[in-house]
């Protein structure tokens, strides 16, 4: 299992795409202009669990999961847990 740090030492790289930006302001009904640093501050946090399951590492912090591509960076999806 990877190390949460590989995530961690590289949130510079966190990037996602305009359609992504949509996608997780409505999942997760957020009222923000920066989705990345929304995110990148809810994975900085010491709550927040992250794991890496395959291609993908997941966030899971405020009642929400946050879904980032390993080899890229790129945020794929963020949704309310449950």
């Amino acid at each position: 299992m990877a190390n949460d740090s590989e995530l961690l030492n590289n949130l510079n790289k966190i990037h996602t795409t305009t359609l992504g930006i949509e996608r997780i302001r409505r999942n997760l009904e957020l009222d923000t202009t920066d989705v990345v640093a929304w995110c990148v501050n809810r994975i900085k946090d010491e709550n927040c669990k992250i794991t890496r399951n395959g291609k993908n590492w997941y966030a899971e912090i405020d009642n929400c999961i946050i879904t980032i591509n390993a080899h890229s960076y790129t945020i794929i999806t963020a949704h309310k847990k449950g």
